[in-house]
């Protein structure tokens, strides 16, 4: 028989007394390090009391997403009407032309957001499939009938103004990849359910049908686009790393089969183009101005480098432009506005159980969000010249009237997490049932009027002419007697409590 090995009693009472070793940054229960875990507390807490919890939610998430779409829409309108002016100087128009439009669309873009804001987004699941057939005609019509502008085919006219479908393809194909998606919750643990219809035909359709007009930097956006709406489902893991290999063997083909894009290559690199040209003239004279822009940059509106040295400097190159009219202040600006935009967003796609809204949601803050990123890391030279605008302040209607529309989208269910007395009103109420609910309280508040306005009893009431007397008790107009007798009965007179009701007076009737 062994025995079992016991510890002695004094060197039990000093290991008790001795303390323990703390094991420093030791992973919790959570597997986070201690640091981390500081820091999620952190967090939590700063949101929990800038915005509530539970019921009690103030709507600060909502006003944050409201307030940094306005910012960066009005920084927007001034900085093309500074980046353009001097250009549409010396073609002969007029200083304000870019502005007016921008603004124009603004406008239209400011109503939209504010209707979808108070507009159910369940509701936009029955336009989904009509919403991803009218892009993808659209774009068919850009090859046929499009305007071709820098080597892209991506514009329609329309009248004096220019509509560029590829825009409005990215908010329908989020939209649409929602609806599917949701509908098929269930079955999106098998490969073939989470890629078919989402991947092929769906995204793929839209993105071939934007590489044929040449436009690789919204390709890769709404290749961004369709990555996110995968993830924020909960497609497996293993499915993105395959997705990755794919495109990233694409993108390679695409590279090498155009000169240009192999030009644009090189030059990022700091190599020379097999014709000797420059490609990367546009991002080295970005560099420039945002070097001379210094802290507090050289003033707005006093730009040297809009003077055609950074050609179409009001579109993808707009932010050198505030990095050197604004300096260093008015770039932090800009990505200080992104960062609570972006935060916000990520609260309300954290909140979200239903997956249409998760989904939905998740697509639209990597579409605004991954777009912003290109956009800065091209003018900075970190990233070769892809021609991407920079959201809510890039010179383009349609740009602009998407990505509104699209904050209102987001809004819409940033309201419904606030508490029932802040919510903003609604502006309209739609389905059957709501119908049928206001149909039942109209019926309803005129069945009670005509009860309250009804006569009391249709006795005849002595003609007070002829009698000289009055009757005992004349109801008020609008009033029922206390005590209404039943039909062919009278009340005993003198009773106490009791009313004989007043007769109609047969005179009213003669004329």
């Amino acid at each position: 028989m062994v025995s079992t090995p016991t510890r002695h009693p004094a060197a039990a009472t000093a290991a008790r007394q001795q303390p323990a070793a703390k094991a420093p940054n030791k992973p919790g229960k959570s597997g986070l390090p201690s640091g981390l875990r500081r820091v999620r507390s952190w967090y939590r807490g700063f949101w929990s009391a800038l915005e509530g919890t539970g019921k009690s939610r103030n709507g600060s998430t909502y006003y944050l997403i409201l307030g940094s779409t306005l910012a960066l829409t009005a920084i927007g309108i001034l900085m093309v009407l500074s980046a353009s002016s001097v250009e549409a100087i010396a073609a002969g128009e007029s200083p304000y032309t870019a502005a007016l439009k921008q603004g124009l669309f603004a406008g239209i873009g400011l109503f939209a957001m504010f209707l979808l804001s108070r507009v159910n987004v369940v509701w936009l699941k029955r336009g989904a499939w009509m919403a991803i057939i009218v892009a993808l005609v659209l774009l068919v019509l850009v090859l046929l009938v499009g305007r071709s502008a820098l080597g892209n085919q991506n514009w329609i006219d329309v009248g004096p103004f220019t509509f560029q479908p590829s825009e409005a393809a990215k908010l329908a194909l989020a939209l649409w990849m929602a609806t599917v998606l949701d509908r098929k919750a269930k079955l999106l643990s098998r490969a073939r359910h989470a890629l078919v219809p989402v991947v092929l035909p769906g995204a793929a359709g839209v993105i071939g049908l934007i590489l044929m007009g040449n436009d690789l930097g919204t390709a890769m956006i709404v290749m961004m686009i369709t990555a996110a709406a995968l993830f924020f489902a909960g497609v497996r893991l293993y499915l993105f790393g395959i997705a990755g290999v794919v495109l990233a063997a694409g993108t390679a083909v695409l590279a090498i089969t155009s000169p240009n894009r192999v030009c644009r290559i090189l030059s990022w690199t700091g190599q020379t183009c097999a014709d000797g040209s420059n490609v990367n003239y546009q991002s080295t004279n970005g560099l420039y101005g945002l070097a001379s822009g210094g802290w507090f940059g050289v003033g707005l509106g006093q730009s040297r480098q809009k003077y055609s040295w950074i050609p179409e400097a009001h579109n993808d190159f707009i932010f050198a432009i505030i990095g050197e009219e604004l300096g260093l202040v008015g770039t932090l600006v800009v990505l200080v506005l992104f960062a609570i935009l972006g935060t916000a967003i990520y609260r309300v796609v954290a909140a979200q159980t239903a997956m249409f809204h998760r989904v939905l949601a998740g697509t639209i803050m990597v579409w605004l969000l991954g777009q912003a990123t290109v956009n800065m890391a091209v003018v900075t030279g970190l990233a070769p010249v892809v021609g991407i605008p920079l959201p809510f302040i890039s010179y383009g209607g349609s740009a602009l009237l998407m990505s509104l529309c699209a904050i209102g989208v987001v809004l819409s269910l940033a309201r419904a997490q606030m508490a029932p007395g802040l919510q903003p009103e609604r502006l309209f109420r739609f389905g059957p049932a709501t119908l049928a609910a206001s149909l039942r309280k109209r019926v309803a508040a005129r069945g009670g009027a005509a009860r309250t306005l009804r006569p009391a009893a249709r006795t005849p009431v002595p003609d007070r002419s002829r009698t000289g007397k009055t009757p005992a008790a004349i109801p008020a107009a609008g009033k029922t007697p206390a005590a209404i007798p039943a039909a062919g009965k009278t009340p005993a007179a003198g009773k106490a409590g009791t009313r004989i009701p007043s007769p109609s007076n047969p005179a009213r009737k003669r004329k």
